[in-house]
């Protein structure tokens, strides 16, 4: 695929996702935002979640009519509303994903305020999760195929949208935390491991496609769950090439707040 032209895709994402002139997208988010397409259409990764501004899927929709019209391979994609959360997936790369958590690929890191510091726990031992993982996968293989970019709605109450959205993202340890808990998670001044991802694009711009967080106290006992993400992904990486350069770098951080 030839490369697409930096201006317009700023003027793709400015026209149709932005909130008026004084508040158009910067030029950085729009080539960003771009990029995560991009990725989420060659199946680097799983979904995308739009939040950079207050639009709806009708404004997404439209904007991924522009992305196909500047050459970026959008049909196919789909656009998923989860409570008042709108998200950019590969239908057939989150199914795919989501079979393998059943089957237990993916650990989880419960953060609940209520204990003294993170656990590592199974999908086994989060059955509410486990049901919804399974809703959501019914629910995408039964959309009916199309080229086009097609749209749906799943209700999301009482969901911890937090660890449903880590999930579909692609994360290899997404942090979970109990509902009925009103303690802040247990994160606070806890030594983190952050994990950034990144692949030039576009004039040896290297957009972020992934960034994730596991702490450190778990670091060893996640090692084989990362490993294996890290494999994956480079697999994935070289069956394409629009992304250049991928790059898995790692810092430590210790906040005295964190949120999720």
């Amino acid at each position: 695929m030839s490369s697409p032209s930096p201006q317009l895709l700023v003027a793709a994402a400015q026209q149709t996702l932005g909130m008026g002139k004084r508040k158009r997208l910067p030029r950085p988010i729009c080539l960003q935002l771009a990029a995560e397409v991009l990725a989420v259409a060659r199946g680097l990764k799983p979904a995308m979640l739009y939040d950079y501004s207050c639009v709806g899927a009708s404004a997404l929709r439209t904007y991924l009519g522009e992305l196909r019209g500047l050459g970026l391979p959008t049909p196919g994609l789909h656009i998923l509303e989860i409570g008042e959360h709108g998200l950019i997936v590969n239908p057939e790369c989150v199914c795919q994903h989501l079979e393998q958590v059943l089957l237990g690929a993916s650990t989880f890191v419960d953060v609940s305020g209520s204990q003294p510091q993170p656990s590592v726990c199974s999908l086994e031992q989060l059955p509410d999760l486990k049901a919804i993982v399974a809703e959501v996968i019914t629910h995408l293989r039964g959309l009916e195929p199309s080229l086009d970019i097609s749209h749906s709605r799943l209700a999301a109450s009482h969901w911890n949208l937090c660890t449903v959205f880590g999930v579909l993202l692609g994360y290899p340890v997404p942090y979970t935390f109990c509902l009925n808990q009103v303690e802040d998670n247990c994160l606070a001044m806890i030594p983190l491991r952050v994990f950034t991802v990144r692949m030039s694009w576009l004039l040896d711009q290297a957009p972020v496609l992934f960034s994730f967080s596991v702490p450190e106290s778990l670091f060893q006992s996640l090692r084989d769950n990362l490993s294996t993400w890290e494999k994956d992904l480079r697999t994935r990486f070289r069956t394409q090439h629009d992304f250049a350069d991928l790059s898995i770098s790692t810092e430590m951080v210790t906040l005295p707040a964190v949120a999720l």
